[in-house]
């Protein structure tokens, strides 16, 4: 599979904030799934006041296409069949999109790419590539 292109940007800023890596990539491989489908990436981090660890898996994504809309429609939909994926293989990892600063705010213009954001209960890494930098998370 071959990487996006800020996929080193995303891996370098969940470092940063304490995620250790555990996948690269992340696989799915249960027979219904044929071929298998790889996310990415897999982290874990520890949440000591819960004395617990957070697992994600994150979907990188650059947006560098000419049309935003049908970068997002791909991207929506490697979302959520990785989502069906991760019910049935690791129900307890949770599922990110990661897209860069400027995408994020062009999705802040588009009404349809909103909508489908909150119906699809997207949940999502906003990512600065150049200082390699979450930007934000939007569980």
């Amino acid at each position: 599979m071959k990487k996006d292109i800020f996929h080193d940007a995303v891996k370098a800023a969940l470092e940063k904030e304490g995620w250790l890596i555990t996948h690269d990539p992340y696989t799915i491989n249960i027979p219904e799934f044929k071929p298998k489908q790889e996310i990415d990436l897999g982290a874990e981090k520890m949440i000591a006041a819960q004395n617990d660890i957070e697992k994600i898996a994150v979907e990188v994504k650059s947006f560098i296409q000419s049309s935003i809309v049908y970068d997002f429609h791909a991207a929506l939909g490697q979302y959520l069949n990785y989502l069906l994926g991760l019910k049935k293989q690791d129900p307890d990892r949770t599922l990110f999109l990661a897209v860069p600063l400027r995408a994020q705010v062009l999705f802040d213009e588009m009404g349809l790419i909103l909508e489908s954001i909150e119906t699809y209960s997207v949940k999502m890494i906003v990512y600065e590539e150049k200082t390699k930098t979450i930007i934000s998370w939007k569980r």
